[in-house]
């Protein structure tokens, strides 16, 4: 497919605005860029009004399977501690999945990260009762979508050696099936150190390695990742991740709420990326991470919120803000999600120059101040929202056309969606 977006204006967090200009798109890959261009044979010509251009957001973690979590029932007891919360609520929710809402739960949570404006996604999966496969459903209902997707699943001593033999053989297998896709890639998925044997880490590192990959895992989200390090090995929680070899700059750590200086700068060396969660570690109570710490190689997720990077990055501003007056920080994070996709992918994202992916976000944005290289991060955080997307590109098809979804029917979807969630709600009171 060959597109010429004439009359747009790209709009950058590190260079502002250039002013209006024209876009050329032949295939999955922006190929020209300036004023004026020639529309070309069997061009689509598309005239964007003057409206600004961003390229595609990247959620850097999030749970899809949560799509269905929004509305159930909540647990007899409200739970008291961060582990009683996976208790009553995720792992029960997990262990109640089954393909039709790992499907539908993808399916939901794709559609609303296109009208986000976000085009790839990081996720880390789990269904210990339908592990075998799982990970091709969420490929297939992202597929299904138009978006990208960076895919595990979580790896856990929690039902047993089977089961977390059974998960480490979906990650291996997932990360062949999908070598050399253009839209999607495979990460070696561990829950978190605390619900892990040494034995059980050192094979995660192992898959990861041989497939040449990373481990993608929650870290320090809570204090009882930390004391559950020092109890089991008498070490501190980043030394046993690598021991085990879990740290590389291919692993992705989720969290990371109660690491300090000394363990940030260990990470700085390793390379791991750091993915921050402000909205979650919020609504479980876990604390603030201490994002003014965080390495350069960090970026912004949602851990199973919808994923609006708008409104993520918003929320993680004020709460910095409040913290340490350091709100900013998040449009570099917003930013290191284009260059973790860049690294997964192996090709540029986060720019509308030649040579980069065509994924971007048309935004119906009327900004009543100036847009400057000095200024833009401040238009992203208190500017744009999801409600000026109006149409998405991913991999130069568009997936989202002036707020519709070409080829899908997204009530069809919602009705089935609704009714997986509510057998899942049934299952998950029966267990």
């Amino acid at each position: 497919m060959k597109t010429l977006l004439r009359n747009c204006v790209p709009l950058s967090l590190t260079e502002g605005s250039s002013g209006p200009c024209d876009i050329r798109v032949d295939g999955d890959v922006i190929t020209g860029r300036g004023r004026a261009l020639r529309p070309a044979a069997g061009e689509d010509v598309v005239d964007c009004g003057g409206r600004y251009v961003i390229p595609g957001l990247v959620c850097a973690h999030t749970h899809l399977y949560s799509s269905l979590s929004r509305g159930m029932p909540p647990p007899g007891r409200p739970p008291a501690t961060f582990t009683e919360i996976l208790r009553r609520i995720w792992w029960k929710l997990d262990a109640a999945l089954d393909p039709d809402s790992i499907y539908y739960s993808a399916t939901a949570g794709g559609l609303e990260a296109l009208r986000h404006g976000t085009t790839t996604i990081v996720d880390h999966h789990a269904s210990p009762n339908a592990i075998a496969g799982s990970l091709d459903l969420i490929r297939d209902a992202l597929a299904g979508v138009g978006i990208r997707g960076v895919l595990c699943y979580e790896v856990t001593d929690r039902g047993g050696a089977r089961r977390r033999d059974a998960g480490l053989r979906e990650n291996e297998r997932f990360i062949s099936s999908v070598a050399g896709s253009p839209a999607f890639r495979g990460l070696v998925g561990a829950h978190a150190s605390f619900t892990l044997s040494d034995a059980s880490l050192e094979r995660c590192a192992e898959i990861a390695r041989a497939c040449r990959t990373g481990v993608h895992i929650h870290v320090a989200e809570d204090m009882a990742d930390v004391r559950d390090a020092r109890q089991r090995s008498r070490t501190p929680l980043l030394r046993r991740l690598e021991r085990f070899g879990i740290s590389s700059r291919r692993s992705v750590f989720a969290h990371c709420v109660h690491l300090r200086g000394e363990d940030f700068r260990a990470l700085e060396s390793t390379g791991v990326w750091v993915v921050h969660n402000p909205r979650s570690n919020m609504n479980n109570g876990v604390g603030h991470a201490p994002v003014h710490l965080f390495p350069r190689r960090s970026a912004l997720g949602t851990d199973g919120f919808p994923a609006d990077m708008f409104e993520e990055a918003r929320a993680g501003f004020f709460r910095a803000a409040e913290e340490a007056g350091t709100g900013m920080k998040m449009a570099d994070l917003i930013a290191g999600g284009w260059r973790l996709a860049s690294e997964m992918f192996g090709r540029p994202f986060g720019t509308l120059e030649p040579g980069a992916v065509a994924d971007l976000a048309v935004l119906d944005y009327r900004p009543p101040t100036p847009v400057r290289a000095s200024n833009a991060a401040s238009h992203f955080l208190f500017g744009v929202d999801s409600s000026s997307v109006d149409s998405v590109m991913a991999g130069g098809t568009w997936a989202l056309w002036h707020r519709g979804v070409p080829g899908i029917d997204e009530d069809d979807i919602a009705r089935r969606a609704s009714r997986a969630a509510a057998r899942l709600w049934k299952n998950m009171k029966d267990a």
